[in-house]
């Protein structure tokens, strides 16, 4: 009976050591797939960390080509509508000297026609005095010839009484 409590306390306490020895082992296997978990889950976030940066940096990247894109877009447009600003300026001043061009031709022109109207009048002017003269210089002789028949006449008849008297 002693023999059988000792053999029941060894194998109680052989069955403890096991169970000691299993807990033991459970543990540091425990510990391990505990560590293994810390590490793959630390793994997990580092490699999620790195996707995010990556996507952040693709997001960044394409992000700044875009803007990149509008403002090359905005600065050409704003190029093109300078260019053409600056092309209208340059019909308008086209058409205002044009215009001055115009101008000054047309007061040429008025000028010369205005000379040449004068110069007409001017040798208008002369031909008529010419005629007008002309046409007092034949009354004047016209009343010079008209004046010595009447002198003429005046004497032939002073004559012709002169000659009845003497009869």
């Amino acid at each position: 009976m002693e023999d059988a409590r000792r053999r029941m306390s060894t194998e109680a306490r052989a069955k403890l050591r096991r169970n000691h020895v299993e807990g033991k082992e459970r543990l540091r296997l425990a510990a391990i797939a505990e560590d293994q978990a810390l590490y793959e889950e630390r793994y997990e976030s580092s490699l999620a960390t790195r996707n995010t940066k990556a996507d952040n940096a693709a997001k960044r990247r394409q992000s700044f080509a875009f803007r990149n894109g509008d403002a090359r877009r905005i600065r050409e447009l704003f190029s093109q509508m300078e260019e053409d600003k600056a092309r209208a300026k340059h019909e308008s001043y086209e058409l205002k000297w044009a215009g001055e061009r115009d101008a000054d031709d047309y007061k040429k022109q008025m000028a010369a026609e205005r000379r040449e109207s004068l110069a007409f009048r001017n040798a208008e002017g002369r031909r008529i005095r010419d005629v007008e003269q002309a046409m007092k210089s034949d009354e004047s002789t016209c009343e010079h010839e008209s004046y010595e028949l009447k002198w003429a006449g005046e004497r032939d008849a002073d004559e012709y009484k002169k000659q009845m008297a003497q009869e």
